[in-house]
């Protein structure tokens, strides 16, 4: 897969992703009462803008992989915990055992990697 069919398969989950956390932000606003439900909504949506950031930083850069390495980890990650928190809201379930805590830790090491491939990056045009 080459590096501009990467960032836009990322920019696709991305848009989907960023679309569950509309709906989950309705859901919370209009139906459930679940202040979970919103933080949820809320990962989703500042995730999903990240990733498809990142994704573009990827095509201009010469750390390109670091990026989308990024930003696939990122969406995996929000995917995991917004989905978990949002299971056992909606339906009293979760994904499976430690989704969220898992899918929490994955974010912060994402954002650690989009932080690092930058710096990689200014230390390389230097």
């Amino acid at each position: 897969m080459t590096v501009g069919t990467w960032a836009l398969w990322n920019t696709a989950v991305a848009g989907l992703l960023g679309a569950a956390g509309v709906v989950l932000a309705a859901a919370a606003a209009h139906r459930v009462a679940e202040p979970s439900l919103t933080t949820a909504a809320l990962f989703l949506l500042l995730h999903g803008g990240a990733a498809i950031a990142l994704s573009a930083l990827s095509g201009g850069s010469s750390v390109s992989t670091g990026f989308l390495v990024s930003a696939s980890l990122m969406l995996v990650a929000v995917a995991l915990f917004s989905g978990d928190v949002a299971a056992r809201v909606l339906i009293g379930d979760r994904v499976f055992p430690f989704a969220a805590p898992l899918g929490g830790s994955l974010l912060i090491l994402s954002w650690i990697g989009a932080a690092a491939t930058a710096v990689v990056g200014v230390l390389k045009a230097s």
